[in-house]
């Protein structure tokens, strides 16, 4: 907060570098139901019954860089390094067995390498917003979904599937290209700063990909598209002193269906995450800031919790 009230600018000052080390944990559980069979009468169930326990557990650690061109440019890297866990505990009911099944899978190693660039659009200040541009690219540098192994003796869809369709090993990328611009705002109103913004996130579409399974054999899928994001966000941050600031905000992504050779893929729908985020920011030098946020998934298919600490330095 202390340089939207310093300086002309909110980005990068120019000639200068900021170098900025993070590290983030998220996670989540869900639970799931299955029923496979038929009622004879509303009360009684001829089939299988599975009950299916999923937690998932995520530490990213991100190297960030960012250099002013000048008060009103920046450029921004982001080199993330994830470990990923699953643990998935099943129970077949009904099959004459009462044991659970426990499936553990992990993964780690490199991300999906980001680079963005923001724009300051005008001259702001006390009572008067901040317009801020911005364009982000990820790529596809981790490990992506279709290169794992699944846990498939030959096929995972369609008829005749073998196994349960696990991934053996996790991925630590997205598997696809894509492409946010946003625009932001800041409205300083001492001593508080409100803000707020509008992204999209364009995902492109693959074609000829393969999921790979057990015994080194492939399985065809096709043109994958991943649905696009629509994300909006906003909140306040409050200065305690001159030192301390604290913040609470609102984050929503909206994620569209995916497609699979031009139709819908079944099962697949719209998801909605909406996250309750918390901040809270110390300066211990001038140059040098410590932060740490926590957000609460307010929707099914948020996660749980997630708790980000991260300490910028200025050069």
């Amino acid at each position: 907060m202390a340089p939207i009230f310093e300086t002309p600018g909110v980005l990068t000052p120019r000639g200068k570098v900021v170098f900025e080390p993070s590290v983030q944990y998220g996670y989540s559980s869900s639970n799931r139901v299955a029923l496979v069979g038929y009622t004879v009468i509303p009360a009684l169930l001829i089939g299988l019954l599975d009950v299916r326990e999923v937690k998932r557990n995520t530490t990213t650690a991100t190297a960030t860089f960012r250099y002013g061109f000048d008060n009103r440019l920046e450029f921004e890297a982001k080199i993330p390094y994830v470990y990923r866990s699953d643990s998935t505990v099943s129970r077949e009911l009904f099959t004459g067995t009462a044991a659970e099944r426990a499936f553990e899978t992990s993964g780690k190693g490199i991300g999906d390498i980001e680079l963005g660039w923001r724009y300051q659009l005008n001259d702001g200040g006390v009572d008067t917003p901040y317009y801020i541009a911005g364009l982000r690219f990820k790529s596809r540098t981790g490990r992506d979904p279709f290169e794992v192994v699944t846990d498939c003796q030959t096929r995972c869809v369609g008829q005749n599937v073998t196994g349960t369709g696990l991934p053996l090993d996790l991925p630590t990328g997205s598997g696809f290209y894509s492409v946010q611009p946003s625009v932001t705002w800041l409205l300083p109103s001492d001593p508080a700063i409100f803000f707020g913004g509008f992204s999209y996130t364009k995902n492109f579409k693959r074609g000829n990909v393969y999921r790979t399974v057990l015994n080194g054999s492939k399985e065809l899928l096709g043109t994958v598209e991943p649905g696009d994001v629509f994300g909006f966000n906003f909140g306040m941050g409050l200065a305690l002193n001159e030192r301390a600031s604290f913040s609470i905000g609102y984050d929503h992504n909206s994620v569209g269906r995916m497609h699979q050779n031009g139709l819908v893929i079944p099962g697949s729908v719209r998801v909605q995450l909406g996250t309750l985020l918390l901040g809270y920011s110390y300066r211990l030098k001038n140059n040098r800031t410590l932060s740490v946020s926590v957000g609460a998934g307010l929707t099914r298919d948020t996660p749980d919790v997630t708790l980000m600490v991260r300490m910028p330095f200025t050069f």
